[in-house]
């Protein structure tokens, strides 16, 4: 018969064995959601680049398609903060009007500041119409502990990704997408595009971790229920 000095260590024990399986089978489904992410963007830069279609652009991520239009050098920002390659710079974004008078913002690539943040390279580029191949992806926003005052004066120094703030500023209304120029195409700098896939195999490991955890309990509970 258990004594009753086992009933609470024996709940504890219990409740926390519960709990350590539970935490595996998390991890378990998030190594799911990362692996329906990771198909997701493989089925997307597999499929053939096609022209751009507005009608449905929000589930076009990950796409490469052609944009017909021109360029707005007069126009441009300059997305600050950025690491590359271990080096401190900034992305250039410059809006592309497409020929239906809608326009997307275009990053053209990394350049690094080399310890000159007073001197911008030259960003220009000439607005002849031309068809360009880019990768969508939806912007992302980082967390900013004040509001950004921003200079109105282009090109204009950002620290966050806001399509709104810059269609006010611009005076296009940008579509909601964010284009990474083709590393094959000129008129662009350093552009290494690399989709965050989110790691499976790292899930798969920290479950691993927990239903061991969950294993080695149980046989140390078994150990103590003898003795007991």
């Amino acid at each position: 018969m258990i004594k009753r000095s086992f009933i609470l260590p024996g709940i504890l024990i219990t409740l926390t064995f519960a709990g350590l399986v539970s935490l595996g089978f998390w991890q378990l489904d998030r190594a799911d959601e990362k692996q329906a992410i990771v198909d997701a963007i493989v089925l997307a830069q597999s499929t053939p680049t096609k022209p751009l279609e507005l009608e449905n652009i929000n589930s076009k991520e990950h796409y490469k398609v052609l944009l017909n239009g021109y360029f707005d050098s007069d126009k441009q920002f300059i997305y600050d903060n950025q690491i590359v390659k271990s080096n401190a710079g900034y992305y250039v974004l410059t809006p592309f009007i497409l020929n239906n008078d809608s326009a997307i913002l275009v990053n053209r690539g990394f350049v690094p500041w080399y310890g000159k943040r007073d001197e911008l390279i030259d960003i220009a580029i000439d607005g002849h119409p031309r068809t360009i191949e880019v990768g969508l992806i939806r912007p992302q926003k980082r967390i900013q502990l004040k509001k950004q005052d921003v200079d109105t004066n282009f090109p204009i120094l950002i620290q966050s990704l806001d399509l709104d703030q810059f269609s006010l500023l611009s005076g296009y209304q940008f579509v909601p997408m964010l284009a990474q120029l083709d590393v094959n195409a000129s008129n662009g700098f350093f552009r290494q595009w690399k989709p965050f896939y989110g790691s499976v195999d790292k899930h798969l490991g920290y479950a691993f971790q927990w239903f061991f955890m969950a294993f080695v309990l149980f046989i140390i509970s078994l150990k103590i229920l003898r003795k007991e």
